[in-house]
């Protein structure tokens, strides 16, 4: 014999009312979407025709996933705190100050400006239409759209120093272990036949990105625990550098013991794919040994 349960009507009222609140919330996505859309197309542009920030336009697709999937029978009904949308609103009129007034700086510059605005804008919807219970569920799918804004150029040149010089440092130290003769001089390592240089386009920032994106969706949907989510999270660093120092002495290891013009081929230029998806297979262990540290528990 199956059993059906049904919701009393005071759970029933308190679904509609957080569906309420949802529908609010996405008519007022929609109206400074639609409001903002001739430049926010431009925007757009902008993000496709940049291999770096090519992402971007999955994270609203990722955003409302998430919330779509939520399960809103567990969750309470709650009325918004709207004095709450004062800090998304004071940084969306900064992105507008910036954006309307920095015609003199970089495009770079001026996009971030523009999607600081528009993810400020956004957040301001969000507090004002979604009571506090609800906020608690749906808080991280919208923190998600942080990464609809680019870097401004000051700060991706300081990560693509940092990554560059660790996946050089890696690269050197896998070159000692395999017995590798080297000099190096900074950035520069003089291998048998060849010179190399590990230039700031090998830094990996787009694949990091992306692997970091992934961690914190993986987190949220696979891990329970607040500690295990930011270890999956931070585990993307050194993974980075690994990855990023492996591919530089794959190359050099080629260059010198097959053929000194494999510095011009396909794994050069390339295979950034390759080896982004082998970094995929420590990454999914670590998912893999925290589950089960969270089942064991």
């Amino acid at each position: 014999m199956q059993t059906s349960t049904r919701l009393s009507p005071e759970s029933r009222l308190g679904i509609t009312d957080l569906r309420s609140q949802l529908r609010l919330l996405a008519l007022l996505s929609l109206g400074i979407t639609l409001v903002l859309g001739p430049w926010l197309w431009g925007f757009i542009r902008f993000c496709l025709s940049n291999d770096l920030y090519s992402h971007v336009v999955l994270m609203p697709v990722v955003t409302a996933y998430l919330v779509w999937q939520l399960n809103l029978n567990s969750v309470e009904t709650g009325r918004p705190v709207r004095i709450w949308m004062a800090l998304p609103l004071a940084l969306a009129l900064l992105g507008m100050g910036f954006w309307l007034w920095g015609n003199l700086g970089p495009m770079e510059d001026r996009m971030a400006a523009f999607a600081l605005m528009y993810v400020g804008l956004i957040w301001t919807a969000l507090l004002g239409s979604v009571g506090t219970a609800l906020l608690k569920w749906v808080a991280f799918p919208f923190a998600l759209l942080v990464f609809m804004i680019p870097f401004p150029v000051a700060v991706e040149n300081g990560i693509e120093y940092l990554l560059q010089h660790g996946s050089a440092e890696c690269a050197y130290w896998m070159f000692k272990l395999s017995g590798m003769t080297l000099f190096r001089d900074n950035l520069i390592f003089h291998l048998p036949g060849i010179s190399m240089e590990v230039a700031p386009q090998c830094s990996g920032i787009r694949s990091t990105l992306v692997l970091f994106i992934t961690s914190l969706v993986g987190g949220y949907l696979f891990l329970r625990r607040p500690r295990n989510r930011i270890i999956l999270a931070l585990a993307v660093i050194p993974l980075a550098l690994l990855r990023n120092g492996f591919r530089v002495f794959v190359l050099g290891e080629l260059c010198v013991r097959v053929d000194r013009n494999m510095i011009n081929s396909w794994v050069h230029h390339q295979g950034g794919p390759i080896f982004f998806a082998l970094s995929l297979i420590p990454f999914s262990l670590i998912v893999w040994l925290l589950m089960r540290s969270e089942k064991r528990a």
